[in-house]
């Protein structure tokens, strides 16, 4: 029976196998280090002990010691585990004379070997791969160093690439669907939900319409004298509930953009797009509106006196999109947890303040305070409640997805910054520090956190 060219192909390429491995003439210490290390990569599923294995295998079967060295963009050779104390989190850069060659080379006492990835999936790395090069394995003494030893070594570094290379592409797999279901809650979190809202608007609109239609119908207009004073008033209303709507439609809209960016869904990450904002006029004051008839409803007062700094003071580069939906979740989880303090008051304040050098000499931060009055949030909440999905012990009954807060951080994070929640005397402060990255500002602000 014929066998078919597909197969046939299969097969000339196994014989060619089978063949070079007769000519390697691995020994049966050689044969079995290999065994071991596949099996091994297949049962240990992280990276990390991954890297060990590799430098493991080779210390057990040949009582050699070795140091795995990786690229990181942009192109950076970093030292991620050794035989001699194992893995390196730090990752630290490559000591001088290490260096990314296509071929073998020796340097003082130890014998580098280039390791490449797999060809057909170069291009789906997270850094550029020059002739597939994504590390280098040295191993030391090199003077213990046959050459039929640095045959086989030249051909085990082959492997560990090929299997590094689709461990490498796995995992970032993962992370990135990861990121795309997180991305998708956030959708839901900061533009379903809220949408949710639009509904009530549009049925106070649709009343108004409808009694229009009745006056109308009723010949009320007729009477310019009975009608006039009512018809006033209900437009009144009607211009409010468009303005509503309009500030609604441009809040949804923004954060449709924001989220929805092909750029986030394609790197497994949000990306920004900076550009110089002056925040509490473009980003807070936008929100706290959107805002206002929640807290109106709940008693909620706004004191501006505790930290408002004039916008004309900070412009920063920031992701205005982005930043709106950290400010939207700050508000609304204000709007359900603000609670009456010691003194009878329940209000919500906000405001910022310049910490000279927070992130190093001459690197100053901006800190963004959103201060609420009530019970302080119970100790044992507060080291997790910027977690995915956490919610505390003192939610009250309140709905919540968990989300609002490790959007937060999700997001200040990847602008530079740092999150953060201290209790003060009359309640809550969340806070976000940012670089102060952008034009200079028009003078010094530096105000104390509100609250």
């Amino acid at each position: 029976m014929a066998i078919p060219s597909d197969l046939e192909k299969i097969l000339v390429r196994v014989r060619e196998k089978r063949q070079a491995f007769k000519q390697y003439s691995f020994s049966f210490l050689e044969d079995d280090a290999l065994k071991t290390f596949f099996d091994l990569a297949q049962e240990y599923e992280t990276l990390d002990n991954f890297y060990r294995v590799v430098v493991s295998v080779i210390k057990e079967f040949f009582d050699l010691d070795s140091r795995l060295y990786l690229i990181a963009p942009p192109d950076r050779l970093e030292l991620v585990c050794d035989s001699l104390r194992g893995l390196h989190p730090e990752k630290p850069t490559a000591p001088p004379g290490i260096r990314l060659e296509s071929q073998a080379y020796a340097l003082e006492n130890s014998w580098l070997i280039p390791v490449r990835g797999n060809l057909l999936l170069v291009d789906r790395l997270p850094f550029y791969a020059k002739e597939q090069l994504i590390g280098m394995l040295e191993v030391f003494p090199a003077d213990r160093l046959t050459e039929h030893n640095r045959f086989f070594l030249e051909k085990y570094a082959n492997r560990l690439g090929y299997n590094l290379h689709n461990k490498i592409i796995a995992e970032q797999n993962i992370q990135h669907i990861r990121f795309i279901n997180s991305l998708v809650a956030d959708i839901e979190h900061n533009i379903i939900i809220p949408n949710i809202s639009l509904k009530l608007h549009l049925r106070h609109l649709r009343d108004k319409i409808r009694t229009l239609k009745e006056w109308d119908s009723a010949g009320k207009f007729s009477d310019p004298s009975e009608a006039v004073p009512s018809l006033h008033q209900l437009v009144e209303e009607m211009e409010q509930d468009f303005q509503m709507l309009e500030q609604q439609y441009r809040g949804v809209s923004l954060f449709i953009e924001s989220l929805f960016r092909p750029s986030h869904f394609q790197r497994g990450q949000l990306v920004l797009r900076r550009k110089p904002h002056r925040v509490q006029r473009e980003i807070i004051e936008p929100q706290l509106q959107m805002f206002l008839p929640q807290l109106q409803e709940r008693g909620i007062e706004i004191d501006v006196r505790l930290g408002g700094v004039p916008d004309e003071e900070i412009l920063l580069s920031v992701d205005k999109g982005l930043m709106s939906q950290v400010y939207a979740n700050l508000f609304s989880n204000a709007a359900k947890y603000t609670r009456t303090n010691q003194y009878g008051r329940k209000y919500l304040s906000f405001g910022q303040e310049i910490l000279k050098d927070y992130f190093g000499p001459g690197k100053d931060g901006v800190k963004f305070n959103v201060f609420t009055t009530g019970p302080h949030i119970p100790s044992e909440d507060v080291p997790h409640i910027f977690e995915e999905g956490y919610r505390g012990s003192n939610v009250d009954g309140e709905t919540g997805t968990g989300r609002g807060l490790y959007f937060v951080r999700n997001v200040v994070e990847t602008h530079g910054g740092v999150v953060g929640y201290e209790p003060t005397d009359e309640g809550n402060n969340f806070y976000f520090i940012l670089p102060l990255v952008g034009p200079e500002r028009a003078m010094p602000v530096e105000l104390a956190a509100a609250g």
